[in-house]
C-alpha cells in the first residue's frame, strides 16, 4: 500500500501550483481575446504579489494563535476554492465590464486573485501537512511538485496555439471598416476545455488529500503511527530497551553535530551575500521575466510567445529532475 501513498503524495503536490502555471502556459491563447492584450502578464504578476496575503495570514495564525487554525481545514478551503475557481474561468473568462470608462476583464482578473491566493497559500499548508509522514513521501511530494508546471506545459504544447493570419477588414465584413485585421486561427481544444483540466487537477488534488487524511493505509504511514506501531510490537513481544555502556555518539557531540549547520561558519556579509542572490534570483523568475515575456515575443509573434510560455514552464522541473543525477559536493 506504500505505492498508493506515494501516488496520492504525488497528487496533493502536483495541485499545489497547478492553476498559476496553467495559466502562464495559456496566457497566449487568452491575451488576443481580452481587452488587457499584452499588459495581461504584469496583471498576472502583480495579483500573485498580492496573494501572498495568504501566507502571510497563516504564517502570523500560527505565530500569534498557535493552534487555533486547522491545518485540515484551510487545505480543504484553499483546494475546494481552486477548483471552483478553475470551473469558473472555463465559462467566464472573457466576461467584460466598464471600469473606469475602459472595458475590463473583471471576472478573469478577480478569479486569478484567488487562484493565485489559493496556490501562495499551499507553499505554507502542504508542506507542514507532507511533514506527518515519513520522510519518503516528502520527496514524492516535491514530485508532484515539480510535475505542477511539467504536466500544464505539455497540455499546452499539444493544444497548439491559434495561428495569425492578415485578412481584408471590408472582405471579412468588418464594421470599422477597410484595412488589415489579424484573424486568429482556432487551437487543436479551446480555452474552455483547458481551464476544466485545470479544475479536473485541482479535484484530483483534493480527493488526495481526503485519502490521505481518512485512508487507513495511508494513516499507517504517518510518523507517529508508524513509531506507536513499532513500539506496540516491541512491548508484545516482550522486548525492553537496553541502554548501551558506550554510545555511538555522547550526548553534547550529538548537541554539536545537529547544531552545526544552523550555525554554520558563514560571516553575516556572507549570510547577506547568499540572501540578495536569492532575493534577485527570485525577483527575475517570479516577477520580472514573466511579467515582461509578452513584451519580448512580441515581434517573434504568437507562436514564438506560446512555445517561450510552455518551454518555460516545463525548463525548472526538468532540471531539477536532471540534477537528481548530478554528483553532489559539499564544503565545509
Amino acid at each position: 500500500m506504500a505505492l498508493v501513498v506515494h501516488v496520492l503524495a504525488c497528487l496533493l503536490g502536483t495541485g499545489s501550483w497547478v492553476a498559476i502555471n496553467g495559466m502562464w502556459v495559456e496566457l497566449p491563447l487568452v491575451v488576443p481575446r481580452v481587452p488587457e492584450g499584452w499588459y495581461l502578464p504584469s496583471y498576472l504578476t502583480v495579483l500573485i504579489q498580492f496573494a501572498n496575503v495568504g501566507p502571510l495570514f497563516v504564517t502570523l495564525m500560527h505565530h500569534f494563535r498557535p493552534g487555533r487554525l486547522s491545518e485540515a481545514g484551510t487545505i480543504y478551503t484553499i483546494v475546494s476554492l481552486g477548483a471552483l475557481a478553475c470551473v469558473l474561468l472555463a465559462f467566464f473568462w472573457q466576461e467584460t465590464s466598464l471600469v473606469g470608462g475602459t472595458a475590463h476583464s473583471t471576472a478573469l482578473l478577480v478569479l486569478l486573485f484567488f487562484l493565485s491566493l489559493v496556490d501562495c497559500t499551499s507553499s505554507v499548508t502542504f508542506l507542514p501537512f507532507m511533514l506527518r509522514f515519513r520522510a519518503r513521501y516528502l520527496t514524492t511530494y516535491f514530485v508532484g511538485e515539480g510535475l505542477s508546471g511539467l504536466v500544464p506545459g505539455l497540455v499546452a504544447l499539444a493544444q497548439g496555439v491559434g495561428v495569425a493570419r492578415c485578412v481584408n477588414g471590408s472582405l471579412a465584413g468588418n464594421a470599422s471598416g477597410p484595412g488589415l485585421r489579424a484573424e486568429y486561427q482556432p487551437p487543436r481544444f479551446s480555452v474552455r476545455l483547458f481551464f476544466l483540466f485545470l479544475g479536473g487537477m485541482m479535484g484530483l488534488c483534493l480527493a488526495a488529500f481526503v485519502l490521505l487524511n481518512h485512508l487507513p493505509a495511508a494513516r499507517q504511514e504517518r510518523a507517529k503511527e508508524r513509531f506507536r506501531a513499532q513500539a506496540r510490537v516491541e512491548a508484545g513481544s516482550g522486548l525492553q530497551a537496553v541502554v548501551e555502556e558506550r554510545p555511538m555518539i555522547s550526548p553534547t557531540e550529538s548537541h554539536r553535530l545537529s547544531s552545526y549547520f544552523g550555525t554554520g561558519t558563514y560571516s553575516w556579509p556572507q549570510v547577506a551575500y547568499i540572501f540578495l542572490v536569492l532575493a534577485w534570483v527570485n525577483a527575475l523568475t517570479n516577477a520580472v521575466l514573466p511579467a515582461v515575456q509578452s513584451y519580448a515575443c512580441l515581434p517573434y509573434g504568437n507562436a514564438a510567445y506560446h512555445l517561450a510560455a510552455t518551454l518555460a514552464a516545463m525548463a525548472n522541473p526538468l532540471a531539477c529532475f536532471i540534477g537528481m543525477f548530478l554528483p553532489n559536493s559539499c564544503r565545509s
